[in-house]
């Protein structure tokens, strides 16, 4: 049975970028079947994603953002992405924000603590960049997400609304 102890995790290099690029179809494929309104479909093309995620990928970046990869041994299985900014803005108070970007973990290593470690790992290392409050965006449909978010201390704060117009 896999458990937490199960897998390891690491900071994601470039070249991990069509690693990091092939799992997230299955997060693409969960945002396309509940909004095709919005998503682009997964593909075999993979490929095409690159851009999307090499800036978390880039050393040049590597002082406000990240990705981190969990393995079972040589395989990929999840990887969640994150940036660290200084929240400039003279009606808020100051603070430094870590926002998760996207987290995906591999249907088959789900409820194994996977995406919890992955969590744990981005917040160590906001945390460490001085970052004092954590936030992401989930979808509504998601509810395994929104599950694990709240038991890792995560609360709704904001609503986003959406309305299309014309066609």
């Amino acid at each position: 049975m896999l458990n937490a102890a199960s897998f390891t995790y690491r900071r994601a290099t470039p070249a991990d970028l069509l690693t990091i690029c092939e799992l997230a179809q299955q997060l693409h494929s969960l945002h396309h079947e509940a909004r095709p309104d919005i998503y682009a479909p997964a593909t075999a093309e993979f490929a095409r994603d690159q851009a999307l995620w090499l800036p978390s990928l880039d050393p040049k970046n590597e002082a406000t953002q990240a990705a981190f990869l969990a393995q079972r041994g040589n395989l990929a299985v999840g990887f969640v992405t994150a940036v660290v900014l200084p929240q400039n803005n003279p009606i808020l108070q100051p603070l430094t924000v870590c926002r998760i970007g996207s987290i995906v973990v591999l249907e088959a290593h789900r409820g194994c603590g996977v995406g919890g470690g992955l969590m744990r790992l981005a917040e160590s290392w906001g945390a460490g960049l001085g970052a004092t409050d954590f936030r992401l965006n989930v979808w509504k449909f998601n509810e395994p997400a929104s599950r694990l978010y709240e038991d890792l201390g995560y609360e709704v704060r904001a609503f986003e609304l959406g309305k299309r117009l014309g066609g």
